[in-house]
């Protein structure tokens, strides 16, 4: 996904002490900056919240990479197979330092943390490297890198402080956006670098995740989802994830809150609770499994048994009877036996996810997964066990859905299909994606509600009539 910054909406009061300290660079006034962005919701959160922090330093967007002065890759190391499509990429971007040997080309995200040397290495060419803690300092490190004839500029120092508040990430118009509630992670997981990527756990500010939700809602979104690691083991002194719920759902003009991703352990009665009371409170969880067998469980250093996470679907469910969920599942962990894989399999079975994202293992450099444990699954039997897994879920899937023919669902407008410019398309309130025809009788646009009536469906689609009243 690429994204262009254009800091013209950026508030530029939104400055706290640090940031005020700052030089600013009108004596380079024009320079363009282009942003790609890989990965997950995280990183395209931080590439908007770049995008504030250059904007309120001069710089303005380019529409494309032709155009730019600096070109900025923002980066994921969750897997290794995003990581060499980056140092690809990096290669075809060169050109445009050949064409313009002034253009500064940076590597910025969880990669450039994890991957600093090698970077440097493989791509001499890149003239910065800066980690997801060091975005404050980005206009500094440009022009640092302006006056470097040969070594890049490396900023990948982790600050177990930096929330980045008083930051106005540079959003374009739309209707359901990103707000980082929490940064880093304290779990370490067996398989996970996030920890050693992202530093360790701290929340944002209350007042700056609502300050953050009001200006989405002044700009027209609807709906906004918050994000953490584990975002529901949000903290900042005496509030806690509930609390800031509560604090959200006064906000004007949001009609939808949703959240990912959620740790089973710190899902409290309390939380379940909040999201009952709440009709803003959207009525679907993301609530990652990663296996159903209590050995990998252990193994992985998840911090419950198999029995734990279904007693706590089970409470859900009592609390929150129609609430949709899906999880996340990783198959070949080291040591999984086909034992171990068949109980993944029933408990998935068992749940019942209205969709999951599935996965088989592979082995990251730094997880105490590769320091300790041999990747002794081979990849034909991965490949087994992650098809017939898929096989498995699409069908309960496709059950789920087609159970919805018949009922209304409020849907949300995104816009056209892709598929067919004469029908729309939204999410439900459980996040489920719904395909209709125009209305000849109702004008709809992004952002508006409206019932559709159900007939049909396939395994992730929704598909029916507007409700005309």
């Amino acid at each position: 996904m690429s994204t262009s910054i254009d800091p013209s909406q950026a508030d530029p009061n939104a400055h706290n002490g640090e940031e005020n300290a700052m030089p600013r660079l009108g004596q380079r006034p024009g320079r363009r900056v282009f942003i790609e962005t890989y990965g997950c919701q995280m990183n395209l959160a931080d590439s908007e919240l770049m995008g504030g922090v250059l904007g309120t330093s001069g710089y303005t967007a380019a529409p494309n990479h032709d155009e730019a002065d600096v070109i900025l890759i923002n980066t994921c190391a969750v897997r290794e197979r995003a990581e060499e499509r980056v140092f690809g990429r990096l290669s075809h971007l060169l050109q445009y330092k050949h064409a313009r040997p002034e253009v500064i080309l940076g590597v910025t995200g969880c990669m450039a943390e994890r991957l600093r040397d090698d970077i440097t290495e493989r791509a001499p060419y890149v003239d910065l490297v800066v980690g997801p803690d060091a975005y404050r300092r980005l206009p500094q490190l440009i022009a640092k890198s302006q006056d470097i004839e040969t070594d890049p500029v490396v900023d990948v120092k982790l600050d177990r402080h930096e929330t980045y508040k008083g930051i106005s990430p540079k959003r374009k118009p739309g209707i359901s956006g990103w707000v980082s509630v929490q940064r880093g992670c304290d779990k370490f997981c067996t398989f996970c670098i996030v920890p050693f990527v992202r530093g360790r756990e701290r929340g944002v500010a209350p007042d700056e995740v609502l300050r953050q939700c009001r200006d989405l809602a002044e700009r027209g979104y609807r709906e906004v989802t918050l994000l953490g690691q584990t975002v529901n083991s949000y903290q900042h002194d005496e509030t806690d994830f509930s609390d800031l719920l509560e604090m959200i759902v006064d906000v004007d003009g949001l009609e939808r809150i949703r959240f990912t991703s959620p740790y089973p352990t710190d899902f409290t009665p309390k939380l379940i609770d909040t999201m009952a009371s709440h009709d803003e409170i959207c009525n679907y969880l993301h609530l990652p499994l990663q296996s159903g067998s209590d050995e990998v469980l252990d193994r992985m250093k998840r911090r419950y048994r198999s029995g734990e996470f279904l007693e706590l679907v089970d409470r859900i469910r009592e609390t929150i009877p129609d609430i949709a969920m899906s999880t996340d599942v990783i198959v070949g962990f080291p040591g999984e036996t086909e034992q171990d894989y068949q109980k993944t399999v029933d408990l998935l079975e068992e749940v019942r996810f209205d969709f999951a994202y599935l996965f088989k293992y592979s082995e990251r450099d730094g997880t105490l997964a590769a320091r300790q444990m041999d990747d002794d699954i081979d990849e034909e039997t991965k490949g087994r066990r992650l098809s017939a897994l898929i096989e498995r879920q699409e069908e309960i899937s496709a059950d789920i859905f087609a159970s919805y023919a018949g009922r209304t669902v409020k849907v949300m407008v995104e816009g056209e299909s892709k598929r067919d410019a004469n029908d729309l398309c939204g999410r439900s309130d459980d996040f489920k994606m719904t395909v209709f025809p125009k209305p000849d009788e109702l004008e709809l646009n992004p952002g508006d509600f409206v019932d559709v009536l159900v007939d049909d469906a396939t395994s992730h689609t929704l598909l029916g009539e507007a409700v005309v009243q």
